[in-house]
């Protein structure tokens, strides 16, 4: 009897759960199946080789689910086309980038198109970086974890990955390499990613920081004053790397806790040499 009534118990509260999570979704659904605000805001994920990094940007679009919308779904965002130099949105910076006014669809696909006039600048030398025609339109698959919802206006982030989409590239004429931009770009949205922050010095350590979680690394240049901050992480325990450059020593912090929706800060570093 005990044992049945055991049963019962649990097949109802699996019930209840299903019923909740159904109505969650349901919820969720509803909020895009109505005509909603969109603004997207640009990041970067730093590179520790580049001083600045230009990337033209000249259009962006997203795709929703209803192909009988015209133009296949892709719905064109107000921007201000021009070079945006993306280091400059880093230690949780960023800049609204996006806007417009979607119709009743939810929101499956992002693409950006990107002009001619990119530029990466080292060691106070510019260079201009080569795409090739396929790599102009960069789309990427929009997530539900990709973004927020809040009074009817979707919100997420693009994180353009500065240190991974350059490459050398030796297949132009001249003297020495050249370099080629392939863009690779992440998209999170605030509420469903955690971040760390913190200072290390000395300054003249020129630190690089590193949230390393699996396979997953990102990157962060502290500020003048040693403060740093890394976002859009997902929720999991990270190995802090702080790398020390001038002869000084390195430093590891273990067991640092990411959560959805929080700052984790971890307390001042001084690297010695």
């Amino acid at each position: 009897m005990k044992t049945r009534i055991l049963a019962t118990l649990i097949f109802s509260l699996a019930s209840l759960f299903v019923l909740y999570s159904c109505q969650k979704e349901q919820n969720s659904s509803q909020q895009l199946n109505s005509p909603h605000a969109v603004k997207i805001y640009l990041t970067d994920h730093q590179t520790p080789v580049f001083d600045s990094v230009f990337i033209d940007i000249q259009r962006l679009d997203v795709k929703l689910e209803d192909d009988t919308l015209p133009n296949d779904g892709w719905v064109n965002l107000v921007i201000r086309p021009g070079i945006y130099n993306i280091l400059r949105f880093r230690n949780g910076l960023d800049t609204l980038f996006g806007t417009g006014n979607l119709p009743s669809a939810r929101i499956k696909k992002l693409r950006l198109t990107l002009g001619t006039r990119n530029t990466a600048v080292l060691n106070g030398q510019s260079f201009p970086l080569r795409v090739k025609d396929e790599d102009r339109e960069v789309e990427v698959n929009i997530e539900p974890e990709h973004y927020d919802i809040s009074n009817g206006q979707v919100q997420l982030w693009i994180d353009f990955d500065a240190g991974n989409s350059i490459q050398v590239d030796n297949s132009g004429s001249g003297n020495g390499n050249g370099y080629r931009l392939r863009s690779h770009i992440r998209l999170f949205s605030k509420s469903k990613s955690g971040r760390i922050e913190g200072r290390v010095l000395p300054r003249a350590a020129d630190p690089i920081v590193k949230a390393v979680i699996g396979t997953d690394t990102a990157t962060a240049i502290p500020e003048d004053d040693g403060e740093f901050k890394i976002v859009g992480l997902r929720a999991g325990t990270y190995q802090l790397i702080i790398d020390g450059q001038n002869n000084f020593r390195d430093t590891v912090i273990s067991n640092v806790v990411v959560r959805n929706n929080e700052d984790t800060h971890v307390p001042a570093v001084t690297l010695r040499q």
